[in-house]
């Protein structure tokens, strides 16, 4: 069996040349990048299983690497920096961190936490449920799910409805936060998505404003119906409405 492929990206070169070199000993496929670009041009001629990542390179920030690599890779991401503070930590994690690490980096440290990720990673993959074999099953449809069962949002009202038939008001951002993600079909909605809908503009990894959102509405979702709101966080990708709903006007 082919050892797993760890990138280092890291712009300076004996920090990284040493990482390369002891992650090497220890018995994986060691790389090296300097910045994201050269991140890039490795990712598009191997399949990496854990990238350590910088979170001060020279062209694109690790933050918004991660980001980005949560969207299309299943890769696990160990971010290595010297900033410590709680709010780098929450969002290194927040934007799909598997480790978060702080310099200067102890590396018998750095390999235990790639080995303890990639033993959750096999771990994650072999609990994935497989395809049954023979026809698939009927999936939920408009008609097989009762309309008790469902949420609704009334875009002309600016209304979610609780399927007991609670209303609750919502603010401009909360209905087209609402908006998004009831027309996902209960399948998460990315950070950008959201920042797109919301501002018109990328996510920036830096930018609290989404959670501030979709904490305001959890909020008020709760506080009126006295129950767990169906908002919830996808680690790595964004947020989801995790309850059938009807679009009023529109599709559920």
């Amino acid at each position: 069996m082919a050892a797993p492929t760890i990138i280092v990206v890291e712009d300076e070169n004996s920090l990284r040349s040493d990482m390369v070199e002891y992650l090497g000993n220890c018995g994986f496929d060691a790389v090296g990048a300097r910045s994201g670009a050269e991140l890039d041009g490795l990712l598009s001629q191997r399949t990496a299983s854990v990238i350590i990542l910088d979170v001060n390179l020279p062209d694109e920030d690790g933050f918004k690497i991660a980001a980005r690599l949560r969207d299309g890779h299943g890769v696990g991401i160990i971010m290595v920096t010297a900033r410590g503070t709680t709010v780098d930590r929450v969002v290194g994690l927040e934007i799909g961190a598997d480790a978060y690490l702080v310099k200067p980096v102890e590396l018998r440290e750095l390999e235990a936490q790639v080995k303890s990720l990639l033993r959750r990673l096999s771990e994650h993959n072999a609990e994935q449920p497989q395809p049954p074999c023979g026809p698939a099953a009927p999936s939920d449809s408009a008609g097989e799910l009762s309309e008790e069962a469902r949420w609704t949002l009334d875009p002309t009202e600016w209304a979610l409805t609780s399927p007991t038939g609670i209303r609750i008001g919502l603010t401009s951002m909360e209905m087209k936060l609402t908006s998004l993600l009831a027309g996902q079909a209960r399948k998460p909605a990315t950070r950008d998505q959201i920042s797109q809908a919301l501002y018109n503009r990328r996510w920036n990894p830096e930018d609290r404003s989404i959670d501030t959102v979709v904490g305001r509405l959890r909020h008020k979702v709760e506080a009126t119906i006295g129950g767990a709101a169906p908002l919830k966080s996808v680690h790595g990708v964004g947020y989801v409405f995790s309850a059938p709903v009807r679009i009023l006007g529109g599709a559920a």
